[in-house]
């Protein structure tokens, strides 16, 4: 078991529909010695990958990104989900369904902060369906870019958007792949590979 299976297993609460509810330490209130580790375990695991930008989409996946651009001293950008005053028209733009927010959310990523000559690491705390991963696997193919990875923090292996990903011949690392939950028990089990 590794640490962060374990603090999932300390502190991780099971809601009902399939919800993991970790934020006394990912998603709400960020723990940064667990941020720190996932960012050292991303860093071991693409191991020899160029990497030269770090993409996630707002906002839980921002701190764990922003920890690994730390180890590769290269910048991060985050898909925004809304529009803002000073948004431009000049943009990449993708659809992501939230399993967490049960919404479409178009993204998109201003076209100066993504282009062909990025090899990128897709960053994320959580994978479900493996819509939000699409879409920025999307946005990076739009700009002419090459996806090197997926690091996520916690797969739900049980919604299969990780195995998609994988058949889809992604080099996709997940720190704690969660196979099973139960809410009546309050149980979690994970699948090692």
């Amino acid at each position: 078991m590794n640490f962060l299976e374990e603090k999932i297993l300390a502190d991780g609460v099971v809601n009902k529909g399939n919800v993991l509810k970790i934020d006394n330490f990912l998603n709400h209130q960020i723990d940064i010695d667990i941020m720190r580790q996932i960012a050292y375990e991303f860093k071991r695991r693409f191991k020899g990958e160029e990497v030269n930008k770090i993409l996630t989409i707002e906002a839980s996946g921002i701190a764990i990104a922003t920890l690994v651009a730390d180890l590769y001293d290269v910048p991060v950008v985050f898909a925004k989900k809304g529009q803002t005053l000073n948004s431009t028209d000049d943009k990449y733009i993708s659809n992501a369904y939230s399993f967490t927010h049960q919404r479409m959310n178009q993204i998109f990523v201003s076209r100066p902060y993504l282009t062909k000559e990025d090899k990128v690491l897709i960053v994320d705390d959580f994978l479900a369906d493996g819509e939000a991963s699409h879409a920025l696997i999307d946005l990076v193919k739009q700009a002419g870019g090459t996806v090197i990875g997926i690091g996520i923090a916690v797969e739900k292996g049980l919604q299969k958007g990780g195995d998609k990903l994988r058949k889809e011949g992604f080099h996709l690392e997940s720190i704690a792949i969660v196979e099973e939950m139960d809410y009546e028990t309050q149980t979690i089990k994970f699948r090692h590979e």
